[in-house]
């Protein structure tokens, strides 16, 4: 099997009085190294999806869910066995992925410098050269000292970013990380992260609702694609 993530035969069913959405993934893999766009209209589950694959909401029952590594497996999907807040949960969680939210999502009482530090701290993998070396690639060097709510919106997600790459993860999970930014930013900023992400052999899954950019980088496409009654959202490959 080669190395990375596979997942199976992925449903998440929601239900809210008489309404009810599924998310159905029949087989998709990512592997070290690779960048892939996940696009579909809004409300088509692309955020829910992305948390299915960063170990941050639980699959149906059926699912089958790995991660391949250079020496060694581990069943994803069993992991939730033990509930949400399992310990071998958590640390998985950590130790496979960086994540990119929409927002930044940086901790406000934290530096520059010491949100991209977090994710070494929590994960045991302390590396200040690491750290220094983000900071300078993704050009952040002149606020590394100052706290979120003092960045423009682009030096926040390109602080999200380095904090998502700080521990080495294998694989990065970015919700929309381009979407509040204006188009030059929004070029600099994927150019950073894909770039960064290639250089260490980082997987990356993004979300994102602009084709035209998903086209301009090359990136592989997956869709999903709604159909109604019942209201079923299925992801497939797409032409990039």
């Amino acid at each position: 099997m080669d190395r990375g993530l596979h997942l199976q035969s992925g449903r998440i069913e929601l239900a809210d009085g008489e309404r009810s959405f599924r998310l159905e993934v029949d087989d998709f893999r990512l592997v070290p190294g690779q960048a892939v766009a996940l696009t579909g209209a809004s409300g088509s589950g692309k955020t829910l999806l992305l948390e299915l694959l960063g170990l941050l909401r639980a699959p149906s029952l059926g699912a089958v869910y790995h991660w391949y590594g250079e020496k060694r497996s581990r069943d994803l999907a069993a992991l939730w066995a033990k509930g949400p807040r399992g310990v071998e949960l958590a640390r998985m969680r950590g130790g496979l992925f960086g994540f990119v939210p929409q927002t930044g999502g940086l901790v406000p009482f934290l530096t520059v410098s010491e949100n991209i530090a977090l994710p070494q701290k929590v994960t045991g993998r302390l590396d200040a050269n690491r750290v220094h070396e983000l900071i300078e690639r993704l050009e952040i060097a002149d606020v590394a000292g100052l706290r979120p709510a003092a960045l423009s919106i682009g030096q926040r997600q390109r602080t999200a970013i380095a904090r998502a790459l700080a521990h080495r993860p294998p694989f990065v999970v970015a919700d929309e990380p381009t979407a509040a930014l204006d188009p030059e930013a929004a070029d600099r900023v994927l150019t950073l992260l894909l770039e960064t992400a290639e250089a260490q052999k980082t997987g990356v899954i993004l979300s994102s609702h602009d084709l035209d950019r998903v086209a301009r980088f090359g990136l592989e496409r997956h869709g999903l694609v709604v159909s109604n009654d019942p209201v079923v959202s299925r992801l497939e490959p797409l032409a990039c």
